[in-house]
């Protein structure tokens, strides 16, 4: 409690002039915390000196300081855990969970010969044979005489055969482009995600770096008026 005179500070025991004395009713509540924390009986109308309200005042710019810097950290380590922590989403279409079956296997086969230059040039290749045995070497008792009706037979055979085996295979290559197309939604997905959440933990990060400034900023003016008020006298 305040003494008859008002000379003695609470905190150190010491006796000064009453012009240097501060009372607890002028004190920010941040300072009056930390005495507080030292001095569990203080209340507002104890008296602190000069020296250790400053002690005080370095102490809880300090405390603002670490805790600046103990933001930092935080979030530095929130990222890296983040990223350690993190399962990629990317899936490799080529690779499937279901087992391919046999008629699969050869449908993919065919569709991948059947659109190849092997292909077309060995095919050409046989019906050139097929028309020359039938016209020059057969010439007397060709098998497929002209206009070669077995090898439309046989070409109308191999479309109508080759058709549907290109469609199942197509229809493969469809499922596989759809969860591709799915595989880049999910990933454009969690990119616009983790994009605002690290908007978002930047803004706080900026607000509360602001918020801190601020009040170091109000504090140093209060210890420059102060300085100013001691050279004017």
């Amino acid at each position: 409690m305040r003494k008859p005179n008002g000379t003695k500070c609470e905190i150190c025991g010491k006796t000064f002039p009453e012009s240097l004395l501060i009372t607890g009713h002028g004190i920010r509540h941040e300072i009056e915390r930390l005495i507080v924390k030292d001095h569990p009986t203080w209340n507002d109308n104890d008296l602190i000196c000069q020296d250790d309200f400053n002690i005080y005042r370095v102490k809880y710019i300090s405390g603002l300081i670490e805790d600046e810097k103990g933001s930092v950290e935080i979030l530095k380590n929130e990222v890296v855990d983040s990223i350690n922590q993190n399962e990629l989403i990317t899936v490799d279409t080529n690779i499937s969970d279901e087992p391919s079956k046999f008629g699969d296997r050869i449908s993919d086969k065919v569709a991948s010969f059947g659109g190849s230059w092997k292909f077309i040039i060995s095919f050409s290749v046989l019906l050139v044979i097929w028309i020359i045995i039938n016209s020059l070497v057969l010439l007397f008792k060709p098998f497929d005489p002209f206009p070669f009706i077995l090898l439309n037979l046989i070409l109308s055979c191999v479309a109508a055969m080759q058709a549907p085996i290109i469609m199942m295979s197509q229809n493969r290559q469809e499922k596989k482009d759809r969860i591709r197309s799915e595989n880049d939604y999910k990933i454009n997905l969690k990119s616009e995600i983790e994009i605002r959440t690290l908007h978002e933990k930047v803004d706080h990060l900026l607000l509360d770096q602001w918020s801190k400034m601020m009040r170091i900023q109000e504090m140093q003016i209060e210890i420059l008026e102060e300085i100013r008020t001691k050279m004017d006298k």
